[in-house]
């Protein structure tokens, strides 16, 4: 599988690959889909589909400590 991308090594449009050669071969994720993927020019690699980080507001958080 493949996808273009911006690479960061390379500072142009390229072409990037995944690690496994194998569809769903990934053993690093549960549904074996890898999330890495690698230029196929310099192999700088990138990290695609992270969950968003959360962030909490801390007067949603009960018994917060709050400074004065």
């Amino acid at each position: 599988m493949t996808q273009s991308r911006h690479c960061a090594g390379c500072r142009e449009e390229r072409v990037f690959e995944q690690f496994h050669a194998e569809p769903a071969s990934c053993p690093d994720a549960p549904d074996g889909d890898c999330p890495e993927w690698a230029c196929t020019v310099c192999g700088d690699a990138l990290i695609i589909g992270l969950p968003a980080p959360v962030y909490f507001r801390s007067d949603s958080i009960p018994n917060a400590t709050r400074a004065a």
